[in-house]
């Protein structure tokens, strides 16, 4: 994706609320799980961490992409947006 489309979807995300949670017992098998079913069915989703490590939360957004095959929107303080494109796809992104 180029920084346009990024942009784009960064844009959508501003509106959505958080749809998963990563408490204190981290990136759980469950959370990723919950994170995959949230990715089929809404593309776009916006994860909440708590904790205020930051370097763990980057490693977490990272690890996310790396297992569901998602791509990093966003990351600002505590709010990770991910997107991974469905089929059909449900957001048309420009090119």
């Amino acid at each position: 994706m180029n920084s346009k489309q990024i942009s784009f979807l960064r844009g959508l995300g501003h509106t959505l609320n958080p749809v998963v949670m990563i408490g204190n017992n981290g990136l759980t098998e469950s959370v990723l799980k919950e994170i995959e079913v949230s990715l089929k069915s809404h593309e776009l989703i916006k994860i909440k961490v708590f904790g205020d490590d930051r370097d763990a939360r980057l490693a977490m957004l990272e690890e996310i992409c790396e297992k569901t095959g998602a791509i990093a929107v966003h990351h600002i303080g505590k709010q990770l947006v991910v997107y991974r494109q469905g089929d059909p796809a449900k957001i048309v992104i420009p090119k």
